[in-house]
């Protein structure tokens, strides 16, 4: 079953929780604190997969969940990593945010791994804030939480050549001409309701990919018919080969071929300007050599080189494909899609981080909100009291504290820190 879309949710580990310890052996009574670190959360990562052809494992599964980091023990003991959790994914996989549609990735590259979600950073033991004037701290962090999205999954096909037309036009019936695909073909609209890939091989050392696509219909790019189906994967195709069916009747080829590349132009003008060579189909059936004639003048007034061929028979299609080769190694290679931020494609990156924010809710009400600050709420004991004033202190080197006080925050008043109040204590 060919599946080009799909919607998952992932979720990394979250980290391990520092461990409070304080170190007691018979000879030496003041041991000091020996409390380890949490271990990171698991990753929930992408990998391309070049043996993969469609999202069907990934629509049947749609929740993917990394490990949690491990506690932290005594002795400064670290507590252990979790696992990575893999999602494999066809080459040609585009990952979105389900929320604001950002790209996560573009899986273009065999083998290629982004970082989906994020695992938590493992919270510090006690003994990491022992300092000259703090010997013995009694608190430690919790792990961070790992990070947690709803995306997107959507397959476009990776060939060079795509060959596009109206329903029924032989397109199916070309693909299986030069190459080892075989769809399904029959004298029916809609025969081809998934795309396929063949490898066209020439003289040594020549070969290409071409994908046979949907036909099209007037308001594919509302979705009508295969829509966006049909787009998508022509989108990643650096040359069209368009197909006219020149035996049609009560069809003019003309019009077919401006109503398709109206359709593709209202897609995208990007993939309007896809270089096209345009093959006048069924010649087998000997269609009046005039109105053949009429339909190259049209096409050579617009700049498009045409070929007669007959997709049934195999003649001119040699000649079609030789030229496609031609101009594919003139044509440059197309660009990645960019991550949602420098880098984000090949190394996985998270989210921007949110700079900080604090507002005046209303008398004697705070909010406060950013990376940073939540990250460090997230992290503490809110039941243990040294945290707290550790809490406090790192406020104060944010430059929350100052802002809360120039908004006139007073002892007493309510703080809200990433969803947790807290009095406000000057």
């Amino acid at each position: 079953m060919f599946v080009d879309e799909a919607e998952i949710e992932v979720r990394a580990g979250d980290g391990g929780d520092g461990m409070v310890s304080l170190r007691r052996e018979k000879r030496l009574p003041k041991g000091g604190p020996d409390g380890g670190n949490g271990g990171r959360g698991g990753d929930v990562v992408a990998v391309a997969d070049p043996h993969l052809r469609t999202l069907v494992d990934t629509r049947q599964r749609a929740h993917y969940r990394a490990e949690d980091g491990g506690r932290g023990g005594a002795n400064r003991r670290r507590g252990g990593d979790g696992p990575d959790v893999e999602i494999r994914l066809p080459v040609g996989t585009v990952i979105r945010d389900s929320a604001d549609h950002r790209i996560i990735a573009d899986l273009m590259q065999p083998g290629q791994s982004v970082a989906l979600a994020r695992g938590g950073r493992g919270g510090r033991g006690n003994a990491s804030f022992a300092t000259a004037t703090r010997r013995t701290p009694r608190f430690g962090e919790k792990g961070e939480p790992g990070e947690a999205r709803r995306l997107a999954v959507e397959l476009k096909l990776l060939a060079d050549v795509g060959i596009v037309g109206l329903p029924n036009v032989g397109k199916s019936t070309l693909i299986s001409r030069v190459s080892a695909a075989r769809p399904k073909i029959a004298d029916y609209a809609f025969t081809t309701l998934v795309p396929n890939l063949g490898v066209v091989r020439l003289e040594e050392g020549v070969s290409f990919v071409i994908a046979d696509l949907p036909g099209l219909v007037e308001g594919a790019h509302r979705g009508v018919g295969r829509g966006h189906g049909f787009l998508r994967h022509a989108e990643r195709t650096r040359l069209l080969i368009h197909m006219l069916d020149l035996a049609a009747p009560g069809r003019s080829p003309c019009q077919d071929f401006l109503g398709l590349n109206r359709e593709l132009a209202l897609h995208g003008e990007e993939l309007a300007r896809r270089p096209q060579l345009v093959a006048l189909n069924k010649m087998d059936l000997c269609p009046p050599e005039e109105e053949v004639a009429e339909v190259e003048c049209f096409l050579q007034e617009r700049g498009y080189e045409a070929f007669r061929i007959s997709a049934v028979a195999g003649e001119g299609v040699m000649r079609l494909m030789e030229r496609a080769a031609g101009l594919l190694a003139e044509l440059p290679e197309l660009p990645e899609v960019a991550g949602e931020e420098a880098g984000t494609a090949a190394e996985g990156g998270g989210l921007r981080a949110e700079p900080l924010r604090v507002v005046r809710l209303g008398e004697g009400c705070y909010e406060v909100a950013g990376e940073e600050v939540e990250r460090a709420m997230a992290v503490t004991d809110l039941g243990n009291e040294e945290a707290l004033g550790h809490l406090h202190r790192r406020l104060e080197g944010m430059g929350v504290i100052r802002r809360l006080r120039e908004l006139g925050a007073k002892d007493g008043d309510r703080v809200r820190i990433g969803g947790v109040g807290l009095d406000f204590v000057d």
